[in-house]
């Protein structure tokens, strides 16, 4: 009996492997190395929990990412090679405490977002930190700003920093399970005194953002899905749509293409992939299909919905996962009485 619960148990471990990659989204593998904005693995031994992620202005096929430390390191990947091409150590400010985003303004600087509070509130600032995007991509020191940042309906937990590309007002997304907050800072920021973020709209639980090159969208993610808004005089437009963000075990980040033409969804982990997904309706690079069916752009049934196939897919994937980990779980205790 205690073997055949064993072989059992068994498969239904492979059964829970299965049903995980039943939550992987088709179309999104692509070949690595090969040129810029692809999937690529970061294979930096550094860089174990990749918490945000940004494409350089200066430098075409580069992102910047950092971990969730506290240490003042800023990575430069090179999506071609997955390798690091730049290490940045920012100076003239203080030990960060939880850098939870980055992001590039259209002054051409990096923008990182020390604004993570595990605790939701329990500390009464956080803080933003600010330097020129290096023309060389080197390891090198880097003389930072650092921007004292408050709410104005007390302190919040946040993982989302986004720079509008027009305007280059700062914005934060909060982080909360039942829905978070969008707050706006003022237009310049001051590095002499507080900077008082305030509420202007609504966000389901969010992990990052990032706006569009031009301006006039902006993505935000969480653990298991993305939605793409408008954006129109300062405010997000309308309630969004989804853009089939793939499963990752810690979905952690987004950005835009440098060119607007697809998202780029990274997450924590050694080796962690960052996965391309095309924009609908953006068209796919030279040389590139236009997708799937289960991948935005791509042709649909007549009356199919991009939404509903990709909630269908998460939701069956989801519950065949559960019901393995339960009958595992099961036949666990059930060893366990012989």
């Amino acid at each position: 009996m205690r073997s055949a619960l064993r072989g059992l148990g068994t498969a239904l471990c492979a059964l829970g492997a299965a049903a995980a990659l039943v939550l992987l989204p088709a179309g999104h593998a692509r070949a690595e190395g090969q040129e810029a904005d692809r999937d690529f693995t970061i294979e930096d031994p550094r860089i174990t929990e990749s918490s945000g992620l940004a494409a350089s202005r200066a430098h075409p096929g580069i992102y910047w990412t950092h971990n969730d430390q506290d240490a003042p390191l800023i990575y430069g990947i090179d999506s071609r090679t997955g390798k690091t091409v730049a290490t940045l150590t920012m100076q003239g400010v203080g030990t960060p405490r939880d850098m939870e985003a980055v992001a590039v303004g259209p002054d051409g600087d990096i923008y990182v977002g020390d604004i993570g509070d595990n605790l939701d509130g329990s500390w009464d600032h956080v803080w933003i930190y600010r330097f020129p995007e290096p023309k060389t991509l080197k390891d090198q020191k880097v003389a930072a700003r650092q921007y004292v940042v408050k709410y104005a309906d007390d302190a919040r937990n946040a993982e989302a920093l986004m720079v509008h590309p027009k305007t280059g007002r700062v914005y934060i997304a909060s982080k909360n399970e039942d829905g978070g907050g969008l707050y706006a800072g003022p237009e310049r920021l001051s590095s002499s005194g507080t900077n008082v973020f305030r509420r202007i709209g609504e966000v389901p639980w969010v992990t990052d953002g990032a706006f569009s090159p031009d301006g006039g969208r902006l993505v935000l993610r969480g653990y298991f899905s993305a939605r793409e808004y408008g954006w129109n005089d300062g405010r997000m437009d309308g309630d969004g749509t989804s853009v089939g963000a793939p499963f990752q075990g810690q979905a952690e980040s987004v950005t835009y293409t440098q060119d607007g033409s697809a998202f780029m969804f990274g997450s924590e982990g050694r080796e962690s992939k960052v996965v391309r997904v095309d924009r609908s309706g953006a068209g796919s690079p030279a040389g590139q299909p236009s997708g799937t069916p289960d991948t935005p752009g791509a042709t649909r049934a007549p009356g199919a919905s991009a939404v509903e196939g990709e909630e269908g897919d998460v939701t069956v994937g989801f519950l065949v996962l559960a019901g393995a980990f339960v009958l595992v779980f099961g036949v666990k205790r059930l060893l366990r009485r012989d």
